[in-house]
This record gives structure tokens, sequence and C-alpha cells, in this order.
């Protein structure tokens, strides 16, 4: 099996951090993400496994609105966990196994 392990904080292409709540940074998260795997030549329906850290599970519904969004038609195994101290003070981050 050949595969991808990525991980993504809602920075912007210039570094910048995005600016918002925890469904605008995870929406920024995914987008990093699915450009990584599109470099690759896979797509959402390659994940099979994520890991998502939150900075606070109270943002567990929001977040997962979003991901829903992007991963939800068949959403692959997933681990939420509350991490404090996640870089650069952000809200969200994710970590994505994908594989052909």
């Amino acid at each position: 099996v050949t595969g991808v392990q990525t991980c993504a904080l809602p920075i912007s292409a210039t570094g910048e951090l995005v600016d918002g709540d925890v469904a605008a940074q995870t929406e920024k998260v995914l987008q990093n993400l699915l450009a990584v795997l599109r470099a690759a030549k896979m797509g959402p329906e390659n994940v099979v496994k994520t890991t998502v850290y939150l900075a606070d599970m109270a943002d567990f519904p929001r977040m997962n609105e979003v991901y829903a969004r992007h991963l939800g038609t068949k959403p692959p195994a997933r681990t939420t966990i509350q991490a404090a101290g996640l870089p650069r003070g952000v809200r969200v981050e994710i970590d994505v196994v994908a594989a052909y």
C-alpha cells in the first residue's frame, strides 16, 4: 500500500495564522490537507485515518460540522484529542493518513 501521512495547521500560503473561530480554522486546515492529497493524486476518498487535536473539546461540534462537509460521505476512522499548547496557539490541528 502506498500512502501519505501529513499534518496541517490553519496557516495561509504566506505563513499567516488564519484568524477566527474553530470552524474557520478547521476549514483552512482541511483545505491545506486536501491540497497535499491532490498533489499526491489523491482525494478525501483516500483518507483512512485522521487524528484531530483540539485546544478545547467544547469546540468539537463546530469542528465536526466543517469536518463532515469535507470527509463526511464515507468518513475515515478518527481520533479526537484535547491537546494543550497547540503550535502558534491554534484551536485545531489535524493529522491525516491516506492510502491508494
